[in-house]
This record gives structure tokens, sequence and C-alpha cells, in this order.
């Protein structure tokens, strides 16, 4: 059995190592932005809010707000200037409420509605470099002339999809559907980080493959995958997605909360336009074909999710059909 594991391992490990190596191409990213003034705009933008405004509002708070109170509101009565009044230690206690009232505020009436408004903007944003990244893409594989054709190993037979209402209503039911289950997805995530010992590591491997899905959600959405496609891809090559995530959750993971909110804010649009750039198929083709048509087995990594996304869905009642 043991003998058995060893070549498994191996292949995992190297189907990380491919999946880390194509989230580190982030050459692909100059290239999509010389191609297109309007990306380097949107990009400028989530860099603009949510490193300039954001994480400069968390140094300005952290290096001057703090301190200044600090200094106005000292915690050490050898840091008043009336040394009497410290002897009951109401003051000092009165000063420490005070201080902590004032950084609240400033929370409370800064950073969440920044909070608040980056989200919603970028998400916006994440949209849009998404789409004008991907055109890109078309055009520069030579597909732009084929209307309704999809670049890649991902192209599909629009014709043999449903057209018209019927079309319109899978794809709604998709996209709803895709939205609950990433979110308990991200409950998971978020609970695992809080069990003992082993959570963390846990925990960074689950980011990194809810964050190497999220990148490549925009250029499966815009291709016309399906999601049971895409979920099966996910979960067959599982080391290969967990490698490419991981570059990306490296570079917050070690953070306090708001500031790796606003590290990733910046990351990870960068991210969206190396996994449109990356021909991720081909890559793990090639490696399963050098294998003889081997490689890791298939990983239920959203198993769990979809049945309490299921259970959800039987919360709400269900239409009939007939009309009775």
């Amino acid at each position: 059995m043991g003998d058995g594991l060893l070549p498994v391992a191996g292949r995992a490990s190297l189907q990380w190592l491919a999946g880390f190596r194509q989230a580190c191409c982030l050459h692909r990213v100059a290239l999509f932005c010389l191609s297109s003034r309007k990306l380097l705009i949107r990009l400028g933008q989530c860099f603009l809010l949510n490193g300039l405004i954001f994480l400069g509002s968390l140094f300005f708070l952290n290096k001057v707000v703090i301190p200044m109170l600090s200094w106005i509101l000292p915690d050490q009565c050898k840091e008043l200037a009336f040394q009497e009044i410290c002897d009951s230690g109401a003051v000092i206690r009165f000063y420490s409420v005070l201080r902590s009232i004032l950084i609240n505020l400033f929370y409370v009436f800064w950073f969440c509605p920044l909070y608040v408004l980056s989200f919603i903007l970028s998400s916006i944003w994440y949209n849009d470099i998404a789409k004008l990244t991907f055109e890109i893409f078309r055009q520069q594989s030579g597909d732009s002339d084929n209307e309704g054709a999809v670049v890649g190993p991902h192209s599909v037979n629009h014709a043999d999809k449903p057209t018209g209402i019927e079309g319109v209503i899978i794809g709604i039911s998709e996209q709803v559907y895709s939205a609950l289950l990433l979110t308990i997805f991200y409950i998971e995530v978020v609970v695992t980080g809080y069990i003992p010992v082993i959570g963390k590591a846990i925990n960074f491997v689950l980011l990194s493959w809810a964050y190497a899905y999220y990148s490549f959600e925009y250029k499966w959405n815009f291709s016309g995958l399906s999601l049971d496609k895409r979920l099966k891809l996910f979960e067959l090559n599982w080391a290969f997605f967990a490698g490419f995530g991981s570059p990306c959750i490296l570079g917050i993971f070690f953070f306090p909360p708001l500031t790796s909110y606003g590290v990733l804010a910046i990351l990870f649009p960068l991210f969206i336009l190396v996994a449109i750039g990356t021909p991720e198929e081909q890559v793990i083709t090639s490696q399963r074909r050098s294998w003889k048509g081997e490689g890791p087995t298939k990983l239920p990594i959203f198993y769990a999710a979809n049945i309490l996304s299921m259970k959800v869905l039987q919360l709400f009642p269900e239409t009939d059909k007939k009309g009775q």
C-alpha cells in the first residue's frame, strides 16, 4: 500500500508545482495590460482604492492616530504631567476607555463604510478586468472572428446548449447555485481556521483552492463551461489548483484580517489575468499523458458544500409546474 501511495504523492506534488509555476507567470499581466488601456485603468483603480486608500488608512491609523492618542491619553502614570491625579488609577482607566472608544469610532465611521465600498467596487471592477482580459485573450488566440466560439480547451458548441428563455434560466440557476456553493465552502474555510494545531494548515490549503477557483471562474463563465464540468475539472486536478492558489494566499496569510483583505484586493485581479492566460487543461493533459493517463484521483473538495447547498435549496418551496 505504501509503495502505491508514493507515485500518487509524487504526481500530486508535480501537479502542485505546475500550478504554482503557472500562478507565478506574472509577465502575462504586463502583456495583457500593454494590449488594453481600459484594463490598465481598471487595475489602477483597484490599486488606488485598495492600496493607497484602504491600506493607507490602516497605516495612518496604526502609525499616526493610535500613537497620537497614546500621547494625548497616556496609559501610564509616569507620562502624566500631574502625578497626584494618578493615585486612584481612575484617570488612567478613563483615558484607556476613551482611547478605545475613539479608535473604535474610527473603525465604525471610516473602515466599515470603506470596506463595503471597496468590496462593491472591487467586485464590479474584477468582472470588468476579467471581461477585458478574456476579449484580449480571444483576439490573441485568433478566435475573435468566430462569433460564439470559445477559446482553448473549454470550447463549447453553443448550438448544443439551450437557447432563449431556457438557456437564460439555466444560466441564472447555475450562477445562483455556484454563489451558494462557494459561500458555504468559504464558511468551511473560515471554520477550519479555529481547529487546534492543524487548523492553520488546513485553512491554507482550503483558501488556496477557494481563490484558485475564484480566479478561474471568470474565465470559465465567459467560455461557457458548465458548473458540473468546472467542479469535475477542479476536483480531478485538485493538486494543480492548490498550487495555483498558493502564491496568492502566501501573500496574505500572515497579516491581520484587514491588512489581508487590502493586500488580497490588490493581488486578486492579477491572478484573474494570470488564470485567463493559463492553459490549465493543456498543462494537466500533458502531465497525465506523460504518466500514461494516470495521476492523482478525484478529491471531493466541494462534497460537504454541495450537500449543504442542496439542504438550503430544499428549504424553499418547490414551484408546481402544473399550477396545482
